[in-house]
């Protein structure tokens, strides 16, 4: 069989420039690729002697480290499972997973190997004492050889959230890590040259696969960080030519008054995702460092989508053309719209995830005819095929029967003086079935920008249809947002859900 194991398409990168820096970590180590090779195929045996086999899953709660990405490849060599979890989880929220999953192996932090859960294999991501899976490894001869996988086999699972109810496995295959991979490195130009600045989490589709699996295949250096720290991110700035971030980042880099264009001027390219980001925070950034912030789209389910271009027009709050190989449709209750129309954003492409773990009813359910997938998110096309999302479906607020998307409200309050964020949610109203909610954020106090007062907030919303406006603003010191800056509107509907009442 021809082996189509995406470790394949690092696997050159490593072998041919091992001696390169590859991860540049706060503690001023310098990991090459040879380096990470060879760890990686030390714990691919370890994780063989184990008892691992080819399509059994590895479960990964670890904080972000070198060792964490040795762990990832390791599992790709070995032709495993890869299964990130979050490190906020909580071992009950863990146990959950651990029972889903059936993982043949469990790595943890030392921390958290007291409350793992039963069932399999347990391991902790150290390089000290006995028993440790780094320990395994230096014992174990490497497993260099790469296991023969079929296009269609899993190499990932990524559990989503889990807001509406209990948490999916979403399913990716080696198709999917690798179409998704060369579509990125192909539209944003990324080169072996490229140095690129990572302090996202790397138990997300983001930090993992986007930023990684690109500069893997590449050779990029990577500075590492733990975590978005403004001051560590604008020190390791003048080194980089490629940032990928949340909004958030981008937010607390303005948030600094004296940031300028000085400390990007070695960058060519800031990337945005994995929540909306405003068109105020996109103007804003032009403005003080003369760059444009490209805006992408993407999901667990479906890698990356959408991006605006590397050469062209970067448009301000939306997130721009479907990338090569992958196809984008906007439809109402299963039919296509046309251009400019709002509905139900869907996809279809070698991107697409293969389905909902062990949730064959879910995965039909979202899946529509000739393979396109309901993403969920409501949005349209323009003439030529630019993607402006409106929000999630399931934000969606009817009033009176009529629909009102929350990014309409969002964005005229969010560009208000004074207004750091905004949300915008729904909550139950006896005669109008619903009623829109305003959740608000002061920007810090200066006099020229006092938080503006309900009648000048009511008076921004004059242009908006009555039903639209929101009968109810409320306020709080920042908004509740998961681990990778997506602000929590359940939360906020639970907080909020006796607004009417």
């Amino acid at each position: 069989m021809k082996n189509e194991n995406f470790f394949q398409l690092i696997a050159g990168g490593l072998a041919a420039r091992r001696e390169k820096s590859f991860l540049a970590t706060p503690d001023n180590r310098v990991w090459t690729f040879g380096d990470i090779d060879a760890l990686s195929a030390k714990i691919a045996r370890a994780l063989v002697d184990a008892g691992a086999r080819p399509g059994d899953r590895v479960a990964a709660q670890v904080e972000k480290s070198a060792e964490n990405v040795a762990l990832y490849l390791a599992a790709l060599r070995a032709g495993l499972v890869y299964l990130p979890l979050n490190t906020a989880y909580t071992p009950q929220e863990i146990d959950y997973f651990i029972k889903d999953a059936e993982p043949a192996i469990f790595v943890c932090d030392p921390a958290r190997a007291e409350n793992a859960a039963s069932g399999p294999a347990t391991f902790t991501l150290s390089s000290q004492g006995a028993g440790t899976l780094i320990d395994a490894a230096r014992r174990a001869p490497p497993l260099y050889d790469i296991e023969p996988r079929y296009a269609d086999d899993l190499a990932a699972i990524l559990y989503t959230s889990g807001t509406t109810g209990r948490s999916k496995g979403a399913m990716l295959t080696h198709r999917n890590l690798s179409s998704n991979a060369l579509a990125l490195i192909d539209a944003w130009k990324i080169e072996s040259c490229d140095v690129l600045l990572h302090a996202l989490p790397i138990f997300h589709i983001h930090g993992l696969f986007v930023a990684l699996n690109t500069a893997l295949i590449k050779t990029c250096s990577i500075i590492f960080l733990p975590k978005f720290d403004v001051g560590a991110v604008r020190r390791a700035l003048p080194g980089a030519t490629l940032m990928m971030g949340v909004p958030t980042f981008y937010a607390r880099l303005l948030a600094e008054n004296d940031f300028s264009a000085d400390e990007c001027a070695g960058v060519r390219l800031f990337i945005s995702g994995s929540a909306p980001l405003t068109a105020e925070t996109h103007r804003a950034f032009e403005k003080r460092t003369g760059f444009k912030i490209l805006e992408r789209y993407g999901m667990s389910e479906a890698g990356m989508i959408a991006s605006n271009p590397l050469a062209g027009d970067r448009v301000a709050g939306t997130v721009g053309y479907a990338l090569a190989g992958v196809e984008l449709r906007v439809c109402a209750n299963g039919a296509p719209l046309a251009p400019g129309e709002t509905g139900i954003v869907e996809v279809r492409g070698a991107n697409v995830f293969k389905g909902y773990w062990r949730m064959p009813e879910k995965t039909a359910r979202e899946f529509r005819g000739g393979g396109w997938f309901s993403t969920g998110d409501v949005g349209f096309l323009s003439e030529d095929g630019r993607l402006t999302l409106s929000g999630r479906a399931k934000d969606l607020i009817i009033v009176g029967g009529m629909n009102v998307y929350p990014k309409e409200i969002e964005d005229i309050l969010g560009a208000l003086p004074g207004i750091a964020e905004c949300a915008v949610i729904g909550a139950a109203h006896a005669d109008m079935g619903e009623g829109v909610v305003a959740v608000l954020v002061p920007a810090p106090a200066r006099a020229s920008d006092p938080p503006p007062d309900e009648a000048a907030l009511r008076d921004a919303l004059a242009g908006l249809a009555r039903f639209k406006q929101p009968r109810r603003f409320y306020w709080l010191d920042a908004l509740p947002r998961n681990a990778m800056g997506k602000v929590q509107k359940q939360v906020l509907r639970d907080m909020y859900a006796d607004a009417f009442a």
